[in-house]
């Protein structure tokens, strides 16, 4: 049958013959159906487990500061002293960062050029400023919500 172009309207065009596209379509749309089901169980999962992780980081975290507030409370004394020794050290500390920021201002051309004067800035500074830092927060905890009596 010969057909001419211009007798028929593609508005009335029918396509009767069987379309295997169809089919692998609705193949690909299960799947990514069943792949997004299973990418929302595992979502689910995971959603599960990070909840249980942070009731498990909050209770440790509860337990950890009971048992700061208990050493506290047996220690009075040595708390107060804490807290002393802390604003003492932060003093210390300020002391510290201004004399290592002075150096830092006086040898920048130095500090940004030389690797040799960079390592020593850092040998001579870095390991004080960590554990001075380190210390300072363990005595500011141990410290903390006590008043210092003068």
């Amino acid at each position: 049958m010969s057909q001419e172009s211009g007798n028929v309207s593609p508005v009335f065009r029918i396509d009767v013959s069987a379309d295997s596209n169809s089919a692998v379509e609705g193949n690909a749309q299960a799947a990514t159906l069943a792949l997004l089901r299973q990418l929302v169980i595992g979502q689910q999962q995971t959603n599960k487990v990070l909840e249980e992780l942070v009731q498990q980081t909050v209770a440790m975290q509860k337990q950890r500061s009971n048992e700061l507030q208990q050493w506290k409370e047996a220690n009075p004394e040595l708390t107060r002293a804490c807290r002393s020794a802390a604003e003492t050290l932060s003093r210390v500390q300020t002391q510290f960062l201004e004399k290592m920021t002075e150096e830092i201002t006086e040898n920048e051309e130095s500090l940004i050029d030389g690797e040799f004067v960079m390592n020593e800035f850092v040998d001579r500074f870095g390991p004080r400023l960590a554990h001075l830092n380190g210390v300072l927060q363990v005595l500011a905890q141990l410290g903390s919500g006590v008043p210092v009596e003068n």
